[in-house]
């Protein structure tokens, strides 16, 4: 028996306690073998041949490959708090028995992260010491150890893994999650805050998508959506990205948006003004949702009586095995849950995917509104998320 192999049936108890039951008695099929076999991609088309690569851990277990990455948009993203036409990166590979697990960092500026913070994190992280991968609990609870904050490089570790692990397997993430794929939602198509030139040729763009989210938070709220109201009636939901300071002004907006076909309203205020938020919610007609003032799972029980849902995006959860923690607990919790993301490629879309029949709402558009994606993977149908079949998160390198 190879290790692989090896590793599989030996880990099979310790799957019990995560993943479901028809994972037992599992023999590697041709599809997943296939699809182990294409995730062994050689350092010409990697991480290893994009500048300033490095590389942590041994071949004796999991080794580490990660690289800066810069994304460029396709337009200017506007928001409340500042403009940019790029995304800081880093793009991470794990590498095990021969298979290949893709996955990134994505750092916009409000993160307080950078390409440099997030490679100082890496390169301190060596998983060479575990000889078993699918213990991921105890991997991960390691990786967190490492440092604390640098959420969106943990982030880029436990994406890695968890596709590492699925391949290893030869099952996709939400299939061991047990989730059935057409239960995935619409996802939401992002009109940034722009000129009416912008926003129209941006609404030429989101025909496909059946549900529209518009940047708001400046003096050019009201112009906006009427804009976007002359061109569709559509459903619409905002993200106010902390834009409002005044309570009054945001339960004013709030009514005026219920009128216009708005499903919700994302942070529309800072998120220090908590008792504000409260308050707003007590008498808004439509469900504040939590962004920027909701990362982690500790952070759950303040949202409380102040939000009637959450924006889990995996860069601020750390990764998969937490945000799959943040939407079971907030659903237990009477809590509304969003799945969201930032300009990423295809690889963080697909990752965060997995997670999609289990939520409300889906806002997983990142690597749509990005010209240099490296990947391929969860696709939109008729407005709607396609999981990919294929183990592990889904994404296949294109370069």
């Amino acid at each position: 028996m190879n290790r692989r192999g090896f590793i599989k049936a030996a880990s099979i108890a310790s799957l019990a306690m995560a993943l479901p039951e028809k994972i037992f008695g599992f023999e590697r099929t041709a599809a997943s073998t296939a699809g182990n076999s294409a995730s062994q991609a050689g350092p010409d088309r990697g991480v290893l041949s994009l500048p300033g690569a490095q590389t942590t851990g041994s071949t004796r277990g999991i080794m580490l490959r990660f690289a800066p990455y810069q994304l460029s948009l396709r337009h200017s993203f506007n928001l409340a708090s500042g403009s940019r036409t790029t995304t800081p990166d880093v793009q991470v590979e794990a590498v095990y028995d021969g298979i290949v697990g893709y996955g990134e960092a994505s750092m916009p500026p409000y993160l307080g992260e950078s390409v440099d913070s997030v490679m100082r994190f890496l390169s301190k992280v060596d998983l060479s010491g575990f000889s078993n991968p699918l213990r991921l609990e105890e991997i991960l609870e390691y990786v967190d150890a490492v440092a604390p904050d640098n959420n969106a490089a943990k982030a880029a570790v436990d994406i890695v893994l968890h596709d590492l692990v699925g391949k290893l397997v030869g099952r996709s993430w939400h299939e061991l999650w047990g989730l059935s794929p057409e239960n995935a939602p619409e996802t939401s198509y992002t009109i940034g805050i722009d000129s009416e030139e912008m926003v129209r040729l941006k609404m030429t763009e989101a025909d496909p998508y059946n549900i529209l989210k518009v940047k708001m938070g400046l003096d050019r709220d009201r112009e906006t959506i009427e804009i976007i109201r002359s061109l569709t009636d559509r459903p619409i939901c905002v993200d106010v990205n902390q834009g409002w300071h005044s309570k009054e002004l945001a339960l004013e907006m709030c009514h005026w948006l219920a009128d216009r076909n708005c499903l919700f309203v994302e942070q529309p205020m800072p998120k220090e003004q908590i008792d504000d938020i409260a308050w707003l919610r007590e008498r808004s007609p439509l469900p504040i949702i939590a962004d920027e003032a909701v990362k982690r799972l500790a952070d759950l029980p303040a949202c409380l009586g102040a939000y009637d849902g959450i924006n889990i995006k995996l860069m601020k959860s750390t990764g998969l095995r937490e945000a799959h923690k943040m939407a079971t607990t907030a659903k237990a919790l009477g809590l509304k849950v969003m799945i969201g993301c930032m300009t990423e490629t295809s690889c963080g879309i697909s990752a965060a995917a997995q997670l999609s029949p289990l939520v409300d709402w889906a806002d997983l558009d990142g690597n749509l509104l990005i010209s240099n994606d490296r990947f391929e993977g969860a696709t939109i149908q008729n407005g709607r998320i396609t999981l990919p079949a294929s183990p592990g998160i889904g994404a296949t390198l294109l370069l």
